[in-house]
């Protein structure tokens, strides 16, 4: 079904928990792959465990390094026809304990590296008229989530965003889509009490935690042709615990 032979994608933290499992998938499809993340550590082990692979360190809150390194990097790649934006962080707070850099930081790295992102790959889409762009959000930017307003924040507008710039492009051919995992099983979820995992199970219906294969699986589904008449979507893969 999927055919992503030699196509040029670039994933925002694909050195661990799901952005690990998407570069996999997309890798396993024999693409040309370029990782962005922070943490050079886990990007050289990613590189050693997939080595046809390119990486690059950024600073994802650094928007003038932004600007300057991602058309260098794509040209480096030969272009571009997949970007995942899936990079993101929590600094978690109540609001009126939240301290003005845990509201900007997570701005910064979730919503306004994801669309200084977007601006630079539909520049190459265009020039190719075609592309595709698939934006991991998350099920609390559409429930909220108490001691999360930066987070839900960035994540809900990360989908409001996606619309808009489905709707601008959509007529270049170039589709912008989102993916809103719920609660997914990762390396953090390990430490979690027994106690607060079977609380946590009351609300998914599926009786389960996801993990990164599932949320992998719609990805490639909305980067591939069998969703060519998708665009300004969101595809919820939560287990039932929010249902659209």
């Amino acid at each position: 079904m999927f055919n992503f032979k030699n196509k040029k994608v670039v994933i925002t933290g694909g050195s661990r928990g799901i952005g690990f499992a998407i570069l996999k998938e997309f890798y396993e499809n024999n693409s040309e792959i370029l990782t962005i993340g922070s943490n050079i550590q886990n990007l050289e082990k990613v590189k050693n465990e997939f080595p046809k692979i390119k990486i690059n360190q950024l600073d994802l809150k650094n928007s003038n390094d932004l600007k300057e390194k991602i058309p260098k990097l794509i040209e480096e790649l030969g272009g571009i026809d997949i970007l995942v934006n899936n990079a993101g962080i929590t600094k978690d707070n109540l609001t009126l304990r939240m301290k003005e850099n845990e509201w900007r930081d997570v701005i910064e790295v979730n919503l306004n590296s994801v669309f200084i992102l977007c601006q630079y790959a539909i520049k190459y889409m265009i020039k190719n008229r075609s592309g595709n762009i698939v934006n991991i959000t998350s099920v609390v930017g559409h429930t909220g989530n108490a001691g999360q307003a930066n987070y839900t924040a960035s994540k809900a507008g990360i989908i409001a965003m996606t619309k808009s710039l489905a709707k601008e492009y959509a007529k270049k051919n170039i589709r912008l889509n989102c993916v809103s995992p719920g609660f997914i099983a990762t390396d953090m979820t390990k430490d979690l009490k027994e106690q607060y995992q079977v609380e946590l199970m009351k609300n998914i219906p599926i009786n389960r935690l996801g993990n990164g294969k599932d949320i992998a699986n719609a990805v490639m589904f909305l980067a591939s042709d069998a969703s060519s008449y998708i665009t300004g979507e969101t595809i919820h893969v939560n287990g039932g615990m929010y249902m659209a």
